[in-house]
């Protein structure tokens, strides 16, 4: 790839356009912009310097100037939507202010679905995720715990919501691809199940079954899940 560097580099250490000519005519904000139009509007196998440069109203191989590699492009893309955290003044309520953050991590991806996919602690590095993760320090204050292990938990957080919300989305588009409505899906799964469960060859799951047989509240679970990780990391008893 034009413009690839032999050695591993950080693009934040880099100035915003390399090379000789006029004026830059663009600034990452503008590319990481761009890119986040084309993956909200065709996912993340959409993006890719051709169509980010066509975006932008440029050649391709002056998006290199810029940035050398499609990594780096996806390190732009990230740090983009943390700007849509709102840091707001700590509580003293730590795991209020770690819940909300959660939600809102969780609304964000669901806002730009193509997140989960290039989620990696690599990128951990860019402006707007340090803010982040100062934002959860200062919400975490109060925990009596040393800054490595209230580290731990902003990464076990971070993960537990990727993960549920990426099983949400993968869901979501499953339901959008195939030619019957969830309902009718759920249903006929439901009585295959049900047959199943109904040999015997399962009663730990059937009376699993028979006591969880109201309707799911997800929110509900997401809460739940939340709370089980914070209870980790709490050292008052509840």
């Amino acid at each position: 790839m034009a413009g690839r560097a032999a050695v591993p580099e950080v693009i934040w250490a880099r100035p915003e356009r390399t090379g000789r000519g006029p004026r830059p005519a663009f600034t990452r904000a503008d590319i990481a912009a761009a890119a986040v139009r084309i993956a909200d509007a065709g996912g993340l196998d959409a993006v890719s310097m051709r169509h980010v440069a066509a975006e932008l109203g440029c050649g391709t191989m002056s998006l290199y100037n810029y940035l050398p590699r499609k990594e780096d492009l996806y390190e732009l893309m990230i740090d983009a939507v943390g700007a849509e955290h709102e840091i707001r003044e700590p509580t003293g309520d730590w795991r209020a202010d770690m819940i909300r953050n959660a939600q809102e991590t969780r609304a964000i991806m669901h806002r730009h679905t193509w997140v989960p996919r290039v989620m990696s602690g690599v990128y951990g590095f860019s402006p707007n995720t340090l803010r982040y993760l100062e934002h959860c320090l200062a919400c975490l204050e109060p925990l009596d715990a040393s800054n490595g292990v209230k580290m731990e938990l902003v990464a076990l957080l971070n993960g537990v919501v990727t993960t549920y919300t990426a099983n949400e989305i993968a869901t979501a588009e499953r339901t959008r691809s195939v030619p019957w409505s969830e309902e009718e899906e759920n249903a006929v799964r439901m009585a295959y199940l049900g047959s199943q469960v109904a040999t015997g060859r399962y009663p730990r799951l059937a009376a699993a079954f028979m006591e969880g047989s109201e309707p799911v509240d997800l929110e509900a679970v997401f809460r739940r899940a939340l709370e089980r990780v914070l209870d980790a990391f709490d050292p008052s008893p509840r």
